[in-house]
């Protein structure tokens, strides 16, 4: 297994991606500080709309402050049982002011997003709070949906033991009560994955997407132990992430020499199936002070 970087691409006036979405021939990115949904063409990688999500204040200076932003960390494509297609982001739910989600429906042959509805994820996190290990604060990191399942992955830092989780939630449960067609929240089944380690620091999930029957993940290592403040980015992973809790087995980014690409992956699309086992991957990247990237990486298993 390996994960190869071949090229990266700056992306000027997008702050802090943090989420990726490939539809189509677009590419779809949030950043956890903005107020925008970015619709970038695939290909060239540049931006052709971008949708507000949300009005604000406090976008000025081209990011809205830490204490503020609702921190948005998760995007997924979603498919609902009623034909309706769209995009859902998802605050991190590590604060109060981050329990919030956006639903953007897709429309027309170009899937171009429509009005946005907003969501409060209070309850839905609420639900998912007990199932944390002891000490660790809900940070959900990314999101994939599946047919019938929505995928939601808890980073944590630090030395909690077991905190890197996966949560399988049924899609149409979900939805229903997100819609508040539903009064209780749906069940939960969280999985816990051990990830690969740095220097000692253990990376912690960033990304994710559901392509071909699998579970695309990516993973970082920060030096921190704060689920808001930010550390120095000791290397990124991109891997499949396993049916079954466990260990999973992640390949470090490097550049054609080998040597370890050291950017904050925060999110993945997979671009296209070359071969079996082999896969080219958009990657988006954080530098943490409001800088962005698209990787392009050759994965194989």
């Amino acid at each position: 297994m390996h994960a190869i970087v071949h090229r990266e691409v700056a992306l000027p006036n997008l702050p802090s991606a943090s989420g990726a979405e490939l539809v189509g021939n677009a590419l779809y990115i949030i950043g956890d500080d903005s107020p925008w949904l970015y619709r970038l063409d695939a290909a060239t990688l540049a931006t052709d709309k971008a949708t507000a999500l949300f009005e604000t204040a406090h976008f000025s200076q081209g990011r809205i402050p830490k204490n503020l932003k609702p921190d948005l960390e998760c995007l997924t494509l979603v498919c609902a049982a009623d034909g309706e297609t769209g995009l859902l982001a998802l605050g991190s739910g590590a604060t109060p002011a981050r329990e919030q989600g956006y639903w953007v429906p897709l429309a027309g042959p170009e899937k171009l997003p429509g009005s946005v509805y907003p969501l409060s994820m209070a309850g839905l996190y609420a639900a998912l709070r007990p199932h944390l290990p002891t000490g660790a604060t809900l940070n959900l990191e990314a999101a994939a949906a599946t047919t019938t399942e929505l995928l939601l992955l808890q980073r944590t830092v630090g030395a909690v033991v077991g905190g890197n989780l996966l949560f399988r939630l049924p899609l149409a449960g979900t939805l229903a009560f997100l819609y508040r067609r539903q009064p209780l929240p749906p069940p939960v089944q969280a999985q816990r994955f051990q990830l690969p380690i740095i220097d000692g620091k253990p990376a912690g999930f960033s990304g994710a997407t559901w392509f071909a029957g699998q579970l695309f993940v990516t993973a970082s290592v920060e030096d921190t132990v704060d689920a808001v403040l930010d550390g120095a980015v000791l290397g990124s992973f991109v891997g499949v992430l396993p049916p079954k809790a466990g260990t999973a087995a992640l390949a470090r980014l490097v550049w054609p020499d080998g040597r370890p690409y050291l950017g904050k992956v925060e999110s993945v699309a997979v671009r296209r199936q070359v071969a079996r086992g082999r896969y080219e991957l958009l990657l988006v990247t954080d530098d943490d002070a409001g800088g962005s990237t698209v990787v392009m990486a050759e994965f194989v298993v």
